[in-house]
């Protein structure tokens, strides 16, 4: 018996504050517990550890199963009150999103609570004896299994069971009734005066009749069409979340791109829907509403199996070639000959609401729907697709062009095995902005990042809100600092306190702003104060430079990042002299900039900072390289000697090339005292040539040890002063 089964019955006798203990209500209720019993005991919970980072993919997977379902349950429940509930709770799961670990350890524990309780409780002899029989001892459709899918393929098998045993039944039946024709007038003619045998056989057909009568089949029938039902639009619940999980990959959230499973799921539900179309012509086309239902149902699935498997990229330049995959789940059950040509068309935000013709022109724009027998998946590649021409519509007020959405329909009839006609299938991919030059490409992916990150499932496409609350965006900045990165090293909260400071404009370090909203407009329309970029422009600027050059730094959390000068001051005014910390420049995109003590005039202190280095400046010399270069610095802070931290990072210059004769040169960063900017100076180093007479120091002279035989020249600093 399934797990839940017996801890429901123990529930009678366990006290309300041990249950609201065992299924918190404002996280995990015990209506969901008992919604979702089959399905939770099926999953890999015992699989999760806190310590195991590496499933907090599968646990976020999950997680993420279970919003979807209830939010699904929701949308179809008429009573208000539960409908409510249903939402409540389905938000109040969206507080692990970010702790999906915790998520996975919190119902492990739960379920293992469950099993104590169970093998623990003096009732459970009680409970294993009022268990039903097995489905060996009598076969039921309620048998219990592991899975929908399993439930559901007993039961079509106990439907065709009930059908050949009365077919059978039937069968022997007219035959004794041919045998009462045939010998009943003899019997009655004297041969048996007793009249025992023809009372024999009227007995048996009688009780034949009475069988055949307990044995119809309509109402086994339509249960199992009814449970069909359930189990597709769970399916499609699933589908559904699977391609919002990868909509929402585009801002770093985990994603498990595994459709072998769904697959599997789809073409189970396509051939037992067959099996029972079949048994309702055999039974008789009993209750004309089956036949209906089943076809509406094929219809669905048929058109629900179409998916992109591979989604385009969601900033497009034109001229410029892309890939995209899609994937027919439904790819074995098409019917052999004509191949099927998916066909792709772009589409406006406008159009995509109902499904219109294309507004531009794609090159390469079909692909054949190919099965695959390595990985037994039907796919169509579009290689070498490309935006020739785009057709854009008239924009409102300030309205940018990176701002505009279009999406890639894909599209094409396919005919299917069994079926009398041809059925046109269409999927549309993920919102694309459509841009015609590189310098587009920064506020175009501001518009991908709040659709990804702020829209809702089952949304017009592809409406979303004017303004989020603060949390949410919160959420979505570390989530992408950390996807694009690639790094488990997280925005902390004193970053996200000074990002809230930057894009509300509030410069007051003891601000709270956990429940203000944030505007599209301040995410990328509006400038910075002071500033001639957006705090889009800003933060992506300082995410690319980590991607490209601080990865190393920033993972092992010696990169302070994203802090205010206000804060800045707070935490160093009592260190020592040298004590200095590495913050992204407030002033510059994608610069890193280095805060410092320094000796006053007057013998006090004061806070420097040093020039930012630009993507440049660290393609030329390496972050570690300059920080060991300035001798002013001496301790990360709080308080770790620079050389035991950045040692490691250090990479010495390859030697300057002998050809020709020439002396070698180095770069060195150094420190201009007078206005605190970072300069590079040009170090000369002498090398040995063939045999020179007026050398006196041997050839494997350390460069450490060579004594500076010429004037060094400062060089015009590379980038502006902070």
């Amino acid at each position: 018996m399934a797990q839940w089964g017996l801890m429901s019955k123990l529930l009678r006798s366990i006290p309300t504050e041990s249950i609201d203990e065992l299924y918190p209500p404002n996280t995990f209720p015990i209506y969901v517990r008992c919604l979702l019993a089959d399905w939770i005991e099926t999953q890999p919970w015992e699989d999760f550890e806190l310590e195991k980072v590496d499933q907090q993919l599968q646990a976020q997977t999950l997680l993420n199963q279970i919003i979807m379902y209830l939010r699904s349950k929701a949308e179809q429940e008429t009573n208000v009150v539960e409908k409510i509930r249903l939402m409540r709770t389905s938000s109040n799961m969206e507080m692990y999103r970010q702790q999906s670990l915790n998520f996975g350890v919190m119902v492990r524990d739960m379920l293992r609570k469950e099993r104590h309780l169970i093998n623990n409780s003096p009732q459970q002899v009680e409970i294993l004896s009022t268990m039903p029989p097995s489905p060996s001892q009598e076969p039921a459709p309620e048998a219990p299994k592991t899975s929908d899918v399993d439930r559901l393929v007993y039961q079509v098998l106990y439907v065709q069971d009930c059908r050949q045993s009365i077919h059978q039944q039937q069968e022997d039946l007219n035959w004794d009734k041919q045998n009462l024709e045939t010998i009943g007038p003899s019997i009655q003619n004297g041969m048996d005066p007793q009249n025992t045998e023809l009372q024999k056989l009227q007995n048996k057909i009688q009780k034949q009749e009475h069988n055949l009568k307990s044995l119809r089949t309509v109402r086994q029938l339509k249960n199992a069409v009814e449970s069909l039902g359930h189990c597709q639009a769970r399916l499609i619940s699933q589908l559904k979340a699977w391609s919002w999980e990868q909509h929402k990959a585009t801002i770093g959230h985990p994603f498990n791109d595994n459709l072998g499973p769904l697959q599997t799921w789809c073409e189970q539900l396509l051939g037992l829907n067959g099996k029972l179309r079949q048994e309702w012509m055999l039974a008789g086309n009993p209750i004309p509403e089956l036949q209906d239902m089943l076809v509406t149902l094929q219809q669905e699935l048929i058109k629900s199996s179409l998916l992109v498997d591979k989604q385009p990229p969601q900033v497009i330049k034109t001229q410029s070639k892309f890939s995209t995959v899609v994937r027919y789940l439904l790819g074995e059950k098409m019917a052999p000959g004509k191949p099927v040509v998916l066909k792709a068309q772009i589409i406006t935000e406008a159009q995509a609401r109902h499904l219109n013709d294309n507004v531009g022109e794609l090159i390469n724009n079909t692909a054949i729907l190919e099965h695959h027998p390595t990985s037994k998946s039907t796919c169509a590649t579009f290689r070498n697709m490309s935006v020739k021409k785009i057709k854009r519509a008239d924009r409102k007020g300030t309205e940018s062009v990176t701002e505009e959405k279009f999406a890639i329909l894909f599209s094409t009839d396919i005919n299917i095995t069994g079926c009398d006609t041809p059925y046109r299938i269409q999927i549309i991919s993920v919102p694309v902005v459509v841009i015609v030059h590189g310098s587009q490409e920064i506020n175009a992916m501001a518009t991908v990042i709040w659709d990804c990150a702020f829209s809702e499932p089952d949304r017009i496409p592809f409406v979303v809100p004017d303004g989020v609350p603060w949390k949410l965006m919160c959420m979505t900045l570390n989530s992408k600092f950390m996807s694009e990165v690639q790094t488990q090293h997280c925005l902390n909260q004193y970053n996200l306190h000074f990002l809230a400071q930057k894009i509300f404009d509030q410069p007051d370090i003891s601000g709270e702003f956990g429940k203000m909203m944030v505007s599209w407009a301040q995410f990328n329309k509006e400038m910075l104060p002071s500033r001639q970029f957006t705090f889009w422009q800003w933060f992506e600027g300082a995410m690319e430079l980590t991607k490209r050059h601080l990865k190393a730094y920033w993972s092992e959390g010696v990169i302070f990042g994203f802090i205010g000068k206000q804060h800045l001051h707070l935490i160093l005014k009592d260190r020592p002299n040298g004590t200095f910390l590495l913050r992204f420049s407030d002033s510059e995109i994608g610069g890193i900039t280095i805060a410092y003590v320094a000796a006053s005039e007057n013998g006090g202190q004061k806070i420097q900072n040093i020039q930012p280095f630009s993507k440049r400046d660290l393609e030329i010399r390496c972050l570690g390289n300059r920080i060991i270069d300035i001798e002013s610095l001496a301790f990360l802070y709080p308080d770790y000697p620079k050389h035991g931290i950045f040692e490691k990072y250090y990479t010495d210059d390859p030697l300057p090339s002998r050809e020709g004769g020439y002396i070698g040169v180095r770069l060195q960063t150094k420190v201009d005292p007078a206005c605190f900017l970072c300069v590079f100076w040009f170090v000369v180093v002498v090398h040995r040539e063939v045999a020179p007479a007026s050398s006196n120091l041997p050839c494997n002279t350390p460069r450490s040890e060579m004594p500076d035989m010429s004037p060094r020249r400062l060089v015009q600093p590379l980038t502006s002063p902070l």
